[in-house]
């Protein structure tokens, strides 16, 4: 299985809907909060260090800004 995320116009994403139900896919709309979420999660997945840090240093570092 394979998965496409197109992000495109209501107009023609129902085109590419359609097309894509008729050859048999399952397709799924996504606001763009839900594309947004999607995609900080992968972001988030890909600098993942595995470290805990504390909650009082991560504190200084934003009172520092």
């Amino acid at each position: 299985m394979s998965t496409l995320l197109i992000k495109t116009d209501t107009k023609n994403g129902k085109i590419l809907a359609q097309l894509a139900k008729q050859l048999g896919g399952d397709v799924i709309a996504l606001s763009d909060m839900q594309f947004e979420d999607l995609m900080l999660g992968t972001l988030m997945d890909s600098v993942k260090t595995g470290t805990t840090v504390s909650k009082s240093s991560i504190l200084k570092k934003l009172k520092a800004k």
